[in-house]
């Protein structure tokens, strides 16, 4: 895994964020700024929102990816929405998933993997950007 992350974290341009809050006190808003600041462009994901840190916000990641050309999907969702995600990730031909610290599903995981999907699962992107660009 810590290959993966290096890899992802070093060839991801263009990250949709499936759950971001606009609300600066939750993590998805937070984690999201931080790697905005960071340099990646940030595609919001939340089919509440019009948009979130001063870009357009997609209400699906199928939407998002007609308009975007997404290195990552970083999933600040519930573990029982990973499935989902993760058919919709490989319909889509996606290279990347991230699924937050909290966000375990194994079963979901390992079929991105078999699919192609370089896969970091129960991780703090925030975290491991930082452990790695100290």
């Amino acid at each position: 895994m810590p290959h993966d992350i290096r890899h992802i974290l070093l060839h991801a341009k263009t990250i949709a964020v499936l759950g971001i809050s606009a609300d600066p006190a939750r993590p998805s808003h937070g984690v999201s700024a931080y790697m905005q600041r960071a340099g990646y462009r940030i595609v919001p994901v939340n089919p509440t929102l019009k948009e979130a840190l001063g870009e357009r916000c997609y209400p699906t990641l199928t939407e998002a990816a007609r308009h975007e050309d997404i290195d990552l999907v970083d999933v600040f969702r519930r573990s029982d929405a990973v499935p989902e995600i993760v058919d919709e990730a490989i319909a889509l031909g996606l290279p990347a998933l991230w699924l937050q610290e909290g966000v375990v599903h194994q079963a979901a995981a390992e079929k991105a993997r078999r699919a192609g999907l370089r896969v970091v699962m129960d991780r703090c992107i925030l975290k491991e950007h930082r452990r790695l660009n100290p």
